[in-house]
């Protein structure tokens, strides 16, 4: 599902983020990205949804190598990737219900299949009796959950995280990660790149360590 070969990504003033970095994620695996602050985790993640390019190597998803893609393909890609942001990137000014719609509405769906897809993603996150709110009104952990929403609600193969738990508290982390292990199970390839090592550890995936832009080790439930 996922393919990094030898991947380089230097910035613009020469900061190199990625160094030489190789791995595979095999179709519907779960696999957690750790690392310190800065080691280049937000970065490889931006390189797998082309908001960043590769400055050397290959990158290769859902059987697209991403190093040719045109940028009138990038859309396409997206389509099949689900997105979730620490800060839920949120529209205050729409309802949940609309914040769920959005990437149907962007990609036509009709109106009738548009309501079924959303309130069916809002039951999977718990909020279905909150579609007309305003994530204003509504808790951290609950707008998290209407960012996983919207994230899947166009049925992604893939499902990608940026440290998805780091504003909540211990409680609220551990049920959406419950989220992301429902999701995985029903066939959904996941990567989530987080500091919450102690739930890392708890659930015993797979884990690929990131140290100042090199992937450091491969480890399994943190043994």
């Amino acid at each position: 599902m996922i393919r990094f070969d030898e991947v380089q990504k230097r910035y613009p003033g020469g900061h190199e983020a990625l160094k030489g970095v190789t791995f595979a994620i095999d179709k519907g695996e779960l696999v957690f990205l750790t690392g310190h602050s800065g080691a280049g985790k937000s970065t490889l993640l931006k390189l797998i949804a082309l908001i960043e390019r590769v400055s050397h190597g290959q990158v290769v998803v859902d059987g697209e190598n991403l190093t040719r893609m045109r940028r009138a393909r990038v859309p396409y890609l997206r389509r099949r990737l689900g997105i979730i942001f620490q800060d839920h990137h949120l529209l205050y000014d729409r309802t949940v219900f609309d914040n769920v719609a959005l990437p149907l509405v962007i990609s036509g769906v009709p109106h009738v299949e548009v309501g079924r897809r959303v309130r069916a993603a809002l039951d999977k996150v718990g909020l279905l009796g909150k579609e007309r709110l305003y994530p204003i009104t509504l808790s951290g952990g609950e707008q998290q959950r209407v960012g996983i929403a919207r994230a899947v609600v166009h049925k992604p193969v893939l499902l990608i995280a940026d440290e998805p738990t780091g504003n909540l508290d211990p409680d609220l982390a551990r049920e959406i990660m419950q989220l992301f292990l429902l999701f995985n199970q029903v066939g959904v390839t996941v990567l989530i790149a987080t500091h919450a090592l102690d739930l890392v550890r708890a659930l015993g995936e797979r884990v690929l360590h990131l140290e100042h832009g090199r992937l450091d080790e491969l480890r399994v439930g943190g043994r």
